[in-house]
């Protein structure tokens, strides 16, 4: 590359991570780099609506968006799969050729493997997409009572707060239309409590929260098989008249063959700066594994890919103009609990705290849903 020729940073997945770290990395630092943002999809979602969506609070239209927002920043979008990352020739490899950069930024979320469980694809529903959150919502506008089933696959999954919400929503949308006194609704999960990694508090205010509407809860309790009409849990069947099950999650492929993966296929990061073990390649969002002091890993969240995108920016932008100071990413996240009947939680705190996370739980009220969707209209506006 000529002496002064700007820097190609690339970024990998335009989720809520990749949209933020290329558009900051753009404003940072203009004609000095050339910021190419690979993304295979022409359109992005805004997840955290889908679960509105699914009970006929939103339309597809009113949360999907195409990237055109970042074209106009000055970012470079690239719509190819990406299949191959080699880090000793600073290289990505797409469907259609070599892109080669100078810093990489690793963005590109979790892969959803229903696959993995026989019969999770044909027999049950989930919200985490968009065609997903669409086929539920058509599901539950058919649905005349019985008994409805929501249940966590296996660990790690996103959003932590996201199967508890589903509940929750589903049992007002029942009551919306008068069937709830002839149905029911039982929450099933792995975790001994809800959002375990926010600690007992939170989840002994989460299980409260489902208890207070009848929703009856079954901690420490794994998916072990699927039914045409019934889960298995503990080697018993559960029957089922609408199931909603949140499938297994795992590592793209491409991270996974990959150098920068480590033993589960996550990538292994430093918490503070989000570099990889290759030195100018960072990694942000769901794609990562940050253990915390307690045990357990930083949730896979959207709100933590907001705050590594904007640290990992500033840092690959210092680095571009020669200043070695870096800025640390502090562990803070907040997260909206959608309690239905137009309510909302909220949980907030730092989970980098030690000897565990400090997170505070605020009473689900109108206010935070109102907040909730002045969040949703502000990310929609001002990143695409």
């Amino acid at each position: 590359m000529a002496e002064n020729s700007p820097q190609r940073v690339v970024v990998l997945g335009g989720g809520i991570g990749g949209q933020v770290a290329a558009t900051r990395l753009k404003q940072k630092l203009g004609s000095a780099a050339r910021v190419i943002l690979i993304e295979r999809s022409t359109t992005f979602t805004f997840a955290p609506s889908l679960l509105w969506l699914m009970v006929g609070k939103r339309q597809p239209k009113t949360i999907t968006r195409d990237y055109s927002g970042l074209s106009r920043r000055g970012v470079e979008l690239v719509h190819e799969t990406v299949t191959g990352i080699d880090t000793s020739a600073s290289e990505v490899q797409t469907e259609s050729g070599v892109v080669g950069y100078d810093h990489l930024v690793v963005a590109l979320g979790a892969v959803l493997d229903p696959g993995r469980i026989p019969g999770l694809s044909e027999h049950t529903h989930h919200p985490y997409d968009l065609p997903s959150a669409e086929r539920l919502r058509d599901a539950l506008h058919r649905f005349t009572g019985g008994r409805v089933t929501v249940a966590i696959a296996s660990l790690p999954y996103k959003c932590p707060a996201a199967p508890y919400e589903t509940a929750m929503l589903i049992d007002g949308y029942l009551r919306q239309r008068g069937i709830r006194d002839v149905s029911q609704v039982a929450m099933y999960t792995p975790e001994p409590l809800p959002l375990p990694v926010a600690g007992p508090q939170a989840g002994y205010s989460v299980a409260a929260e489902l208890a207070a509407r009848g929703i009856t809860f079954h901690p420490r309790t794994p998916l072990e098989g699927v039914e045409p009409t019934a889960l298995r849990f503990g080697g018993e069947l559960v029957p089922h008249d609408l199931a909603v099950v949140i499938p297994p999650h795992r590592p793209p492929d491409v991270i996974a063959k990959s150098s920068l993966a480590g033993p589960n296929g996550w990538i292994p990061v430093d918490r503070a700066t989000l570099r990889t073990r290759a030195s100018n390649v960072y990694a942000i969002g769901d794609s990562t594994v940050i253990p915390l002091e307690n045990g357990l890993a930083l949730p896979k969240a959207g709100v933590f890919a907001h705050g590594e995108a904007e640290v990992v920016a500033e840092n690959v932008a210092r680095r571009i103009r020669g200043d070695l100071r870096e800025e640390a990413f502090d562990g803070h996240g907040t997260c909206f609990l959608e309690t239905g009947g137009g309510k909302s939680g909220l949980a907030r705190g730092d989970f980098f705290a030690s000897p565990v996370p400090k997170v505070a739980m605020h009473r689900p009220g109108r206010s935070w849903h109102a907040a909730k969707i002045a969040f949703e209209q502000y990310w929609l506006r001002r990143w695409l």
